[in-house]
């Protein structure tokens, strides 16, 4: 066995001390790493403008709005609502099927489209479904730009009001400028 030329180390001969010394040099390192932290990365070229966000408007309130609804002497109640872009404005639109209150039978209802007027409050910018078409609406939903309902009506004068005899899915979408229903297969997806 050949000896080493080398003297020994004392740190071969480690005692508690020296474990101790190690244990918090390495706890002062970390913490050390922990308070010296980079700046915040961005997505930003150096030099360039940061990107401003604005929160988007909150969508119309229908109870902002009086519904142009004929109810002689009754009060009209917007039984459903729902919201999202539909013009691709990046502003939300509210839709509202509202009725008048009658107390009994299955009183017709309509849907109302809103916007957020420019410094006025929500104001009525479409109407989807007219109460003189006498029908009422089962299922609705505002998704992907376009509002869903599901239309109730009757077959004929002779049906009770309380109890719609026909049923239409329906879909309307913003094109050219204005609201367009789809025939009901198209709206079916068939």
């Amino acid at each position: 066995m050949q000896t080493s030329a080398v003297p020994d180390l004392a740190h071969t001969d480690a005692r508690p001390v020296h474990w101790l010394a190690t244990a918090t040099a390495m706890a002062a390192v970390v913490a050390a790493a922990g308070l010296l932290q980079p700046k915040a990365a961005t997505a930003s070229q150096p030099g360039s403008q940061p990107q401003i966000s604005t929160a988007a408007a909150p969508a119309p309130d229908p109870a902002g709005v009086q519904l142009p609804l004929e109810c002689g002497g009754a009060k009209s109640v917007v039984t459903k609502k729902a919201s999202g872009d539909l013009d691709g404005d990046g502003s939300p639109e509210t839709v509202a099927v509202a009725r008048c209150d009658a107390g009994s039978g299955t009183p017709p209802s309509a849907i109302f489209v809103l916007t957020r007027g420019n410094g006025t409050g929500p104001r009525v910018v479409a109407t989807l479904l007219e109460p003189v078409q006498k029908q009422s609406v089962g299922d609705f939903a505002v998704r992907d730009g376009a509002v869903t309902a599901t239309l109730l009506g009757y077959s004929s004068p002779d049906v009770p009001s309380c109890c719609p005899d026909k049923q239409e899915k329906v879909k309307w979408q913003w094109k050219g400028g204005k609201f367009v229903r789809t025939a009901p297969a198209e709206a079916l997806g068939v």
